[in-house]
């Protein structure tokens, strides 16, 4: 009921983006297409001076920037292009380095690009969505904290993260809780177990998601940290996905990708009173049991401890940076 209430009525209410973001400068990955393009295009309408957006492919983020330039008359000074492939580590440490060597500031970090395997595939050593929307997903705010940081002090300002997750990390029991110590990401990119139970995978991505997002936020205070669910909107993330049921529900309840992207500018917007919290339908809200019981906690603290072991040993040292 919450879910079709969510897409059929408070879609209905989610306030049409106002600001003005002259002098900020503003990072969103996977900003070529879908949530992250039409995002894009609500802050450079409201006067952003420096919008980055990511693209696996250059051609495809230039076409993105000659749209937003278009339907905004922006200068073609305001709109860059970076590319970024989260499912390549080395394209992930490039890109940080580059924010860090180029940018004297950035005031909004939408952490947005994501995939929703169809198939298994095993990237960087773990499965694809793993890889991604988790380990790729926190090896970039590590490396780009230090920036986000030095915003706050240099600008006296309170710089956001905002992760962009979904409501799915409810759908999912994540017995992988109960893996041997310090085996969870293993037994998640196990082939045998995943193909076992496929339909679970993005949901257990997106749960990893939160739980990292808000232990982050536990040792985080000058930089709001916040995890925001969009709803079911119509958007390339899916593209891989062939379920006749899923393509029935997003055809019937799916929000527009304007409408969607509205979630984000909202969450970027927002300052410390949204700091670790879970957000829906441009409100803060509470995440799934999955999160918030007594199992969840410890869940919590294990996939942390993993996730900074894991990124360690990808670039040592880089979770100092947190």
């Amino acid at each position: 009921m919450g879910f079709f209430y969510s897409q059929f009525i408070k879609s209905y209410g989610l306030p049409y983006p106002k600001g003005y973001y002259a002098g900020k400068t503003i990072v969103i990955t996977g900003g070529n297409s879908g949530l992250g393009k039409e995002a894009a295009r609500h802050f450079v309408r409201l006067g952003a001076s420096r919008m980055i957006i990511t693209s696996r492919s250059l051609e495809r983020g230039e076409e993105a920037k000659r749209d937003i330039e278009t339907t905004t008359n922006c200068s073609p000074q305001t709109i860059q292009v970076w590319p970024l492939n989260l499912s390549s580590y080395d394209s992930v440490l490039k890109f940080g380095a580059r924010v860090v060597a180029e940018l004297d500031r950035v005031d909004i970090f939408i952490a947005n690009a994501g995939i929703a395997s169809g198939n298994f595939r095993l990237v960087e050593g773990h499965e694809e969505s793993i890889t991604v929307n988790v380990i790729s997903t926190f090896l970039l705010a590590a490396l780009i904290m230090p920036t986000l940081k030095a915003t706050a002090t240099k600008f006296d300002t309170r710089p956001t993260l905002s992760f962009i997750v979904s409501e799915v990390h409810g759908h999912t029991t994540f017995p992988q809780k109960f893996a041997p110590e310090g085996q969870i990401f293993a037994t998640v990119s196990n082939k045998e177990k995943a193909e076992a139970n496929w339909d679970d995978q993005y949901p257990v991505s997106k749960l990893l998601q939160v739980y990292a997002g808000r232990a982050l936020a536990d040792r985080n205070d000058l930089v709001t940290v916040n995890l925001t669910n969009p709803g079911l909107c119509h958007s390339g993330l899916s593209r891989e996905t062939d379920s006749w049921v899923f393509w029935l529900i997003r055809t019937l309840a799916a929000r527009s990708t304007e409408v969607g992207s509205r979630t984000l500018v909202w969450a970027g917007s927002q300052g410390a009173e949204t700091h670790g919290k879970y957000l829906s339908d441009c409100e803060v809200s509470e995440p799934a049991s999955v999160v918030t019981d007594k199992d969840g906690r410890m869940a919590q603290e294990r996939v942390w401890a993993e996730l900074v072991g894991l990124l360690e040993d990808i670039r040592p040292g880089v979770t100092a940076n947190f």
